[in-house]
């Protein structure tokens, strides 16, 4: 097992041996090698041997960030049938049987919700109501607190929804549906909500 280098510098070399000689004087016999790398740290500064070397050890350096993969191309089939989900006016028309598909809905209920404000439950789901047509707000509601794009408290008194960057597949999502219909892009504060 090979060990860890340790090099030891001193700010005064002259005091670093004052002390040291001090302890060697006092001591009868010779020291161990533990006493030794003891009085060669607390010479230096620190409390003891072990002080110095969580100090004095070499930081592992730590791995470079992996690289974010290449964003997959959208597809445009997929897409459409997102599309088909929402009526004429941008609502939401019925809930989809895909988790994938429900999730990427998801944030166009999202975008629904006014950033940076609490609201309480039954604002909420007004406003969640108001966005789709099968008549299931609190299932929306749940969905989006499951999520994590809404934050409730544990009483279900105040909701806010939490600022966070939908995915691409998601922004094209609400720019086709909603786009249309206010000529809002996905970029504009009251689809995004000016999150990052």
């Amino acid at each position: 097992m090979s060990r860890t280098a340790l090099p030891l510098a001193v700010g005064d070399i002259a005091a670093f041996a004052r002390v040291l000689r001090a302890r060697i004087m006092e001591n009868e016999t010779a020291p161990s090698h533990l006493e030794l790398l003891n009085w060669l740290a607390r010479a230096a500064g620190y409390k003891n041997f072990q002080h110095f070397r969580a100090t004095a050890a070499p930081k592992a350096v730590p791995a470079p960030a992996p690289r974010a993969p290449a964003p997959e191309p959208m597809d445009e089939n997929r897409l459409k049938r997102l599309v088909r989900l929402y009526d004429a006016d941008g609502r939401l028309a019925r809930w989809p049987s895909k988790r994938g598909m429900q999730l990427t809905c998801l944030w166009t209920m999202w975008a629904v919700l006014p950033p940076r404000r609490d609201f309480d439950e039954p604002t909420v789901t007004g406003l969640l109501g108001a966005a789709h047509g099968f008549g299931d707000p609190v299932l929306l509601r749940r969905e989006l607190c499951d999520m994590g794009l809404l934050w409730r408290t544990p009483d279900c008194r105040v909701y806010r929804r939490i600022e966070r960057r939908p995915p691409p597949e998601a922004l094209e999502l609400l720019h086709r549906v909603r786009g249309g219909r206010t000529g809002s892009r996905p970029g504009d504060a009251s689809v995004a909500g000016g999150a990052s």
